[in-house]
């Protein structure tokens, strides 16, 4: 019987930070977990591609966007389950025995807890945020995402466009998501360059708007001039 997770992470030109994603899989696939690995890819230009190759994934390319690339990940993805990382975030020790337990109701859609891998107090507050920002319903995608096929293509996936994909598919699943007892640790890079209130106003800000039914392009255009 195939494994039943495919792991799909959206590239663009990741090179530097995919390695430390990957490795953190290792202990799913010992387990017994991990079907497969799919690298969706937005046109990178340096070695993104070869990389993954490397490690056994199936690269699929397309248009640098990242609901498109999600989506297109998820599509060419065979297993069960899809599990759906950023690939500037690892996940935890330990993280494989939580998500085999969720495995048994497939009916729920799970997120992890978010931690930053440097940052002090500021990134513990942030973190802290989105934790409980998930708790209502609305997790980011850099806190990864476990659902199965069958809710995931109930509740129509994730949208093509270019920001706010997670939080689309977040509110179609209204009711259906759970944190679960383990950690992504995500990068700190852009907070640190950004500054800490910079940054987390600055998504807030975006989340509002989207909110107030701004387009997700305008928001996209908007987000890469900051």
């Amino acid at each position: 019987m195939p494994a039943p997770i495919s792991v799909i992470i959206p590239t663009l030109n990741a090179e530097a930070v995919l390695p430390r994603c990957l490795e953190s899989l290792m202990e799913g696939l010992e387990a017994g977990l991990i079907r497969e690995l799919v690298i969706s890819d937005g046109g990178s230009t340096g070695a993104t591609g070869a990389l993954a190759q490397a490690w056994g994934a199936e690269v699929v390319q397309g248009a640098a966007s990242r609901g498109g690339q999600l989506r297109r990940g998820c599509a060419a993805a065979k297993g069960d389950w899809l599990l759906v990382l950023h690939a500037d975030s690892r996940l935890s020790p330990g993280w494989a025995d939580v998500a085999a337990r969720a495995l048994a109701q497939a009916d729920q859609a799970y997120w992890f807890q978010l931690r930053f891998d440097q940052g002090g107090l500021p990134a513990r507050i942030v973190a802290g945020w989105a934790n409980l920002r998930s708790r209502m319903g609305l997790p980011y995608g850099d806190q990864g995402l476990l659902i199965s096929r069958t809710l995931y293509e109930a509740h129509g996936g994730y949208q093509d466009i270019p920001l706010m994909e997670d939080v689309a598919l977040a509110r179609a699943l209204k009711g259906r998501l759970a944190g679960l007892e383990a950690q992504v640790i995500t990068s700190a890079e852009k907070y640190r360059r950004q500054g800490w209130l910079r940054r987390g106003g600055r998504n807030l800000w975006t989340l509002l708007r989207y909110f107030a039914g701004v387009d997700p392009e305008t928001l996209a255009a908007a987000y890469r001039q900051k």
